[in-house]
């Protein structure tokens, strides 16, 4: 596309290799297409901001977009005040981050997920002085329960636990001032399903597994993955999920119910896609790429 810059914002702390490969296939995606492009990390981006302007770094303020591969909302939210169109936006990426407000802009809206509590907020250097609030969760969603730290990836921060004194055991260990308490899909145990969304198509999917004895599936965790064909009534629940919270694209999680109804797992923005792509043979990277270079001309 004649005159179109593309900005791939990363984190400039997170330099693992599976970090790293991602930004490849991102980079090369963007030279498949011939678009000129610029892979900046978020300290080089930094926010400086006075009472005559905001700037942030090497992106200078205008209409560029911009492939925002990253958790910091501040720098989106400076981003999108500059001028500039995010792919995801810093709304979108806070509220997937953030397991809470997942499943707040979730409720009520007749996307299937299981019953879930939030527990009260509190401050690291307090702690939970009254542990009340739990009896009132145990009475709603019952043993064994799911329990999930309000920031994590990769199947960490998810514990489940089968009584009253393993639930009180983990949540006074949990350093973290938001968790979340769900009732246990006992179908869809060890099993689930991720869908990729890029625009307003699922692009493909994988169905993962583990046999090692987790009722977790996910693959950092030993769990295997095989390709997956999504039925319609499958594609059209990821992509009203990926619609209400506003995302350009994502990987969803989909937990089997007791007659394989689709139920909400969780969402991931920035999802890791090297390995669905290794299981199906698909090219995220290029669908993401494509997706911003047709949208970006009518913005």
């Amino acid at each position: 596309m004649i005159g179109l810059k593309l900005w791939i914002v990363v984190n400039h702390f997170l330099r693992a290799p599976k970090f790293c490969e991602l930004e490849e296939r991102l980079s090369d995606a963007a030279s498949f297409y011939g678009i000129e492009y610029q892979i900046v990390t978020n300290s080089e981006c930094l926010i400086s901001c006075d009472n005559n302007s905001l700037t942030t770094g090497v992106i200078p303020n205008g209409t560029d977009p911009v492939l925002f591969w990253d958790k910091d909302i501040r720098l989106g939210n400076a981003l999108e005040r500059c001028g500039h169109r995010l792919y995801n936006s810093s709304y979108a990426v806070s509220v997937c981050d953030d397991k809470t407000l997942s499943a707040i802009a979730l409720a009520g809206c007749g996307i299937r997920m299981p019953h879930t509590s939030i527990s009260p907020m509190t401050y690291r250097n307090v702690g939970y002085t009254d542990w009340n609030f739990l009896e009132k969760i145990i009475e709603r969603i019952g043993f064994p329960m799911i329990v999930k730290e309000a920031y994590g990836s990769f199947g960490q921060q998810v514990y489940k636990c089968e009584d009253y004194n393993e639930l009180m055991q983990l949540v006074s260990c949990i350093d973290s001032e938001a968790i979340l308490f769900q009732q246990y899909i006992s179908s869809s145990y060890a099993r689930d399903v991720r869908l990729q969304v890029v625009g307003d198509r699922v692009t493909t999917a994988m169905y993962r597994y583990s046999e090692s004895g987790d009722f977790r599936a996910n693959i950092t965790n030993g769990g295997k993955m095989i390709p997956y064909d999504a039925n319609d009534e499958e594609k059209k629940f990821a992509l009203s999920v990926a619609k209400r919270l506003k995302l350009d694209f994502c990987g969803i999680d989909m937990l089997f119910g007791e007659n394989d109804e689709p139920v909400l797992c969780e969402i991931n923005s920035n999802a890791h896609f090297v390995n669905i792509d290794n299981c199906t043979g698909s090219d995220t990277a290029k669908d993401i790429i494509s997706y911003i270079i047709s949208n970006h001309s009518g913005w």
